[in-house]
């Protein structure tokens, strides 16, 4: 485990169209992670006591004359009382100035690339990002004039050469990444992007902010699926982005976040909210079984590579025991062809064939058919033999029993 930096300086919450993430609240700001992740945005309603926030589902609210807004809300694309709560809870968690929550991952991507690139930037991103990230960038972005280079983002020197300068303005990087689990130095990665005028964005939907921190370690914004590991049971969707201290980006993302209009609905936004409160417990549990699943497979004859930050042989095991708390729940390995690859996600019952991933049950799948089925024919495409597992919070005996019969 490493000690993370304290908590940065806050952004007031004004309520405001261009100001409507909310801000971490100081009084937790010394706490804990799993205190700042069940009462940060969770305070007892003043009224009722309650203290569970309250699903806020109204669509607009009565003004005291024109522009006499009440706490700031006027229409809940602009700002609604249960996202303002799990903005809150983020930016505490992740310790930064401002959260942002959205409909969905990718709509928290798109508004983040809408709103720091113009026609003829250019980004560089993984060589084995996320399929849907990679979409967004070669099917969307490419046809609104911003540019992508592919890169080792494991490799700082990778790193430097993909730089265009004058024109790179952003580097995108995910660690671990989605499915290969390469780990990045985030903190030399900021460096570079710093050093050519450009921002560094890490998406943190592996590792959570439970068991790292970006922002601390230099990143401009964090990007997070909170369908994910955030949410941790399988039913919601949805996205957000968190700031460190850089108001001008706070300022930009919140005028793209209401004028685009991706929002986290109230329901959706109280399920994560609810979601974080035992982020802290869930993930090490995910941990202690991945760490588990991972050492029982390097002994199994049919696997071929098996690839977990926690392993001390994984090329990125230093930089990512530096940079976060432990492995993580995601395991990912190689059967040496694509066959027995399909033949494991076909037998597995305890492990369910699905995508997604970061919930309490245990899921399988096969990255190059299902997940990243858009990187096929590119440099980012994955080995076809390759499996990924989202590691659950089962009895481990069961899970390890499981892929015993899957393999065999």
């Amino acid at each position: 485990m490493i000690e993370q930096p304290s908590t940065p300086g806050q952004v007031p919450l004004s309520g405001s169209v261009e100001e409507s993430g909310g801000s971490a609240p100081a009084k937790w700001a010394g706490a804990g992670f799993s205190t700042r992740a069940i009462h940060a945005g969770s305070e007892p309603d003043p009224r009722t006591g309650e203290v569970v926030p309250a699903i806020h589902v109204a669509s607009t609210y009565k003004q005291d004359g024109v522009g006499g807004l009440r706490s700031g809300y006027e229409y809940s694309r602009s700002g609604n009382p249960t996202r303002d709560a799990l903005q809150e809870c983020l930016a505490a968690i992740e310790q930064g100035a401002s959260a942002y929550a959205f409909a969905s991952g990718l709509a928290a991507e798109d508004t983040l690339l809408r709103s720091v690139l113009d026609p003829g930037d250019h980004v560089v991103i993984p060589d084995d990002a996320y399929g849907g990230t990679y979409r967004l960038f070669s099917k969307v972005l490419t046809r609104w004039g911003v540019d992508h280079t592919p890169a080792d983002l494991g490799d700082l020197d990778a790193v430097r050469a993909a730089v265009q300068p004058g024109r790179t303005k952003l580097i995108w990087a995910e660690t671990p990444t989605n499915p290969l689990l390469t780990i990045s130095d985030i903190a030399g990665t900021a460096e570079i992007a710093h050093a050519a005028g450009a921002r560094l964005a890490v998406d943190n939907t592996f590792a959570t902010p439970y068991l790292q921190n970006p922002l601390t370690l230099g990143a401009d914004v964090v990007v997070h699926s909170t369908t994910k590991y955030a949410g941790g049971h399988s039913d919601v969707v949805g996205g957000a982005l968190v700031v460190g201290q850089d108001d001008g980006l706070a300022e930009a993302i919140a005028f793209h976040h209401n004028a685009m209009g991706a929002i986290a609905g109230p329901f959706d936004a109280w399920l994560v909210l609810r979601g974080l409160k035992t982020l802290a417990v869930r993930m090490e549990r995910h941990c202690d079984n991945a760490e588990a699943v991972a050492a029982w497979l390097l002994e199994h004859p049919k696997v071929t590579a098996v690839l977990y930050p926690g392993l001390p042989d994984h090329p990125g095991h230093d930089v990512a025991m530096q940079q976060m708390r432990r492995g993580g729940g995601m395991v990912a390995f190689r059967t040496g062809s694509a066959e027995t690859a399909l033949e494991v996600c076909a037998r597995t019952e305890v492990f369910t064939l699905g995508e997604s991933l970061g919930g309490v049950e245990s899921l399988v799948e096969h990255p190059g058919r299902m997940t990243h089925a858009s990187t096929a024919g590119s440099v980012l495409e994955v080995p076809d033999d390759l499996v990924r597992l989202s590691v659950g919070i089962e009895d481990v005996e069961d899970l390890l029993g499981d892929l015993e019969r899957a393999l065999g």
